[in-house]
């Protein structure tokens, strides 16, 4: 397997959000800040599942690629409040208790780190979990 380099993934990953490509349409990546020249700092938008507590959500992240991505997952942090148990008490996505940085892959997006965490959102255990109050950030 051929391996990427990092800012070439990370402008495939730039591209795909900003042109809608991406295979869930209810999450997006997109860069923060156009002039970080090192891809450092993203944005991450969430839509909240249907029938969970979830519902009629849109949760925004932030998401710091250092230089390990993709060889390492990123760092993922919720700046909307709320209640997951892969989610610590500063909005912080728990690299040991989300199961796909546990079992981190290089091929991974961001796009699916957010779409794996949506779909936490709509599993049995946690989609009746109650939530602060809508509107709430950390």
């Amino acid at each position: 397997m051929v391996e990427v380099p990092r800012n070439f993934r990370l402008l495939e990953e730039l591209e795909a959000g900003e042109k809608g490509t991406g295979s869930n349409q209810n999450v997006s990546v997109g860069l923060r800040d156009t002039s970080d020249i090192y891809f450092h700092f993203w944005n991450g938008t969430i839509v909240g599942p249907p029938s969970t507590t979830f519902e009629y959500r849109i949760l925004s992240l932030e998401i710091y690629c250092d230089e390990s991505y993709p060889k390492v997952p990123p760092h993922i942090r919720f700046l909307s409040k709320v209640n997951l148990p892969c989610v610590d008490p500063d909005g912080t996505v728990n690299r040991s208790k989300f199961l796909l940085f546990k079992n981190w892959d290089r091929r991974t997006t961001m796009e699916t780190c957010l779409s794996e965490l949506r779909k936490e959102m709509a599993s049995p255990a946690n989609r009746k979990l109650p939530q602060p109050p809508e509107g709430s950030v950390y």
